[in-house]
């Protein structure tokens, strides 16, 4: 197997806020050969936010990052499914029309950068089942989850605008059951899966976006799920950390863990609870994997 080098963005989020899926991406990568290197001068990619006020700036900021991909003769890897999608949108628009890529190298030529359009960006979900690949994956497994349900959740932007992502069909995802499989757990099917965890309608209609986040793991919960796992540090943010809050306005105890994807596959390679961070959590999920 050639070498699996990657750009690696880890996102705003996983720096700061859920520091524990960083910290984990980086032991799990390590065990499957996969090289993470660092983007020391990379921006944040705005978050879907800036595009709706000065889309100009915002295909520059994510075509800074690209160029910097592109000195380093390396993919771009991501563990935050906000940040995959807006840097694909972008990347797809720089594609697809050669004036607006010149446009926006005119204004990256003034910090002596340069963007000419070969850089991928993919997220460690993809890579683990493209790069490393499923087999590989199932070779490592020293502690199979067996007998844990676990409730997939793909949410938004790890599977649309599928124009820019086209990693799988949107309406049927199957890439994060895959890998619940490959670790040895059971995938939970429920119908909210690839639907929204109101994280985007937080800060405009908070009711509304708690009660998405609550229906969504009320869901799960009712088809038997033991733990969620989400690609998505967002994701994470309100399925875990409101969830209390989804409790309070909506009635009835949840007590749903959330775990990020590199966290299950950790625990599944014999990583101890500690080890991946899990008392970062809000919502505990170490009487799973005691």
């Amino acid at each position: 197997m050639p070498a699996l080098k990657y750009a690696y963005y880890p996102g705003c989020a996983s720096k700061s806020i859920t520091k524990e899926a960083d910290e984990t991406t980086r032991i799990v990568s390590a065990a499957f050969g996969m090289e993470l290197h660092d983007m020391l001068k990379a921006n944040c990619c705005g978050a879907g936010l800036l595009a709706d006020y000065d889309r100009q700036l915002h295909l520059a900021l994510n075509a800074r990052i690209f160029a910097e991909a592109e000195v380093m003769g390396m993919d771009i890897l991501t563990i935050c499914s906000t940040c995959l999608m807006v840097m694909s949108v972008a990347n797809r628009d720089l594609k697809k029309d050669p004036a607006l890529l010149t446009a926006t190298n005119a204004v990256l030529e003034k910090a002596g950068l340069h963007y000419s359009g070969n850089v991928r960006i993919k997220h460690l979900l993809w890579a683990l089942i493209e790069d490393v690949g499923l087999d590989a994956v199932k070779k490592k497994i020293k502690r199979p989850l067996k007998a844990i349900k676990v409730a997939p959740f793909y949410g938004c932007h790890s599977l649309r605008p599928s124009d820019a992502l086209g990693f799988e069909d949107p309406e049927l995802p199957h890439s994060l059951d895959d890998v619940i499989k490959a670790v040895g757990a059971e995938p939970v099917d429920y119908d909210g899966k690839t639907k929204c965890c109101g994280f985007q309608a937080d800060l405009m209609a908070e009711d509304m976006a708690v009660s998405m986040t609550a229906r969504r793991l009320k869901e799960g919960k009712t088809k038997g799920a033991d733990c969620f796992v989400t690609p998505c540090p967002f994701c994470h943010i309100n399925l875990d950390n409101y969830q209390g809050v989804a409790e309070k306005k909506t009635g009835g105890r949840i007590d749903m863990p959330v775990l990020h994807l590199a966290q299950l596959v950790g625990l599944a390679l014999g990583l101890k609870a500690g080890d991946v961070g899990l008392e970062r959590h809000l919502v505990s999920a170490e009487r799973l994997f005691a």
